[in-house]
């Protein structure tokens, strides 16, 4: 079977899994509140694959993730507030309406987060270091106080009248679509360039590879991926607050990938899943449920420092270094080596 349609059967399944599960929560079958966490798992898992792209698998250092999240998440929702709605009212206000404009809010949110991270990457990625680290975390608090004064958002007390769209369907649709692009990236030239990168950026620009370029491009790619995670957030409360990505947002993020296991793609979905079901899993425990979290994640540090799923990483970087070592030509042996003198 050709390997195009096999894919093509792949998505067809897989689009039908989600529309019947979509229709499952629609009829109530599953809890509003089982169905709430479920979804707010999916948006963490298109924000932790998006971050590992340029913290795991890149080599960098971001620490302003939600920063690109909340650029997304307002510019999709001035555009769903202010036309989206208008929009699908003329396409007749039914489901095909909405699609269209949920899918342009969705690309928008994607594109103004797809810049503001070209805007970020191209200066602070031609340097080396950690100065990437220093300038998005000034860009997510750049952010936070905007949008704490602009009036047409809401301002300090936040965006509300957002259109409300809980649908399984679409976060686990863009949940997935940025699983897959991220695997195929991984596995393609591009992504050896990323890891080459970050195994060794001074030997990959001495190969040729020019590692600004790809910084950039993996970092805007990361950024636009956070964008549409804040398109999803924005339209499932239908209410948005500047309070909501500050840093500590960024840092919850950036937990999720090394508690799931830095350049694991599956562990990030792991990471993403447990940091959402886990604070609500202890709630029964009132006072002492943010002690008894910290505590866990202590623990999980300590006992797998490497994160779940990070010695899978581990074994294959171990493993690609052996190969290398066993390729190496074989030295030339001199008489100082045999322990014989040199002819005078």
């Amino acid at each position: 079977m050709p390997r195009y349609l096999r894919n093509l059967i792949i998505a067809v399944i897989v689009l039908a899994v989600l529309f019947g599960l979509d229709l499952v929560f629609q009829g109530r079958a599953i809890s509003p509140y089982f169905s709430r966490i479920l979804m707010l798992s999916g948006i963490a898992i298109t924000l932790a694959v998006s971050l590992n792209l340029i913290n795991g698998f890149t080599g960098q250092f971001s620490i302003g993730h939600a920063g690109f999240m909340a650029v997304g998440a307002y510019s999709s929702a001035y555009f769903s507030v202010n036309y989206g709605v208008n929009l699908a009212t003329v396409l007749g206000g039914g489901k095909l309406g909405w699609i269209v404009a949920l899918t342009l809010a969705t690309i928008i949110g994607a594109v103004a987060a797809g810049i503001a991270g070209l805007a970020v990457g191209i200066p602070s990625l031609r340097l080396k270091g950690d100065y990437l680290a220093i300038v998005t975390l000034g860009f997510g608090q750049i952010i936070v106080v905007f949008l704490n004064n602009i009036e047409a958002v809401g301002g300090a007390r936040g965006y509300s009248g957002i259109p409300i769209v809980k649908s399984f369907f679409w976060i686990f649709l863009v949940a997935i679509l940025t699983i897959v692009i991220v695997y195929n990236m991984v596995n393609s030239a591009f992504g050896r360039a990323l890891i080459s990168i970050r195994e060794d950026e001074l030997a990959a620009e001495a190969m040729g590879v020019n590692t600004t370029r790809y910084k950039v491009m993996a970092f805007v790619i990361s950024s636009a991926m956070a964008g549409a995670g804040g398109v999803l957030l924005a339209h499932f409360d239908g209410y948005l607050n500047p309070k909501s990505f500050e840093f500590i947002k960024s840092f919850e993020i950036l937990i999720m990938i090394i508690l799931g296991g830095l350049g694991s793609i599956v562990g990030s979905v792991l990471g993403a899943i447990l940091l959402t079901v886990l604070p609500e899993a202890l709630r029964g425990f009132a006072e002492y449920r943010m002690v008894i979290y910290s505590l866990l994640l202590i623990i999980l540090m300590i006992v797998r420092p490497q994160g779940l799923l990070g010695s899978t990483a581990a074994f294959k970087n171990w493993r690609r270094r052996f190969k290398k070592a066993n390729t190496r030509p074989a030295e030339t042996k001199t008489p100082e080596s045999l322990g014989e003198e040199k002819p005078r």
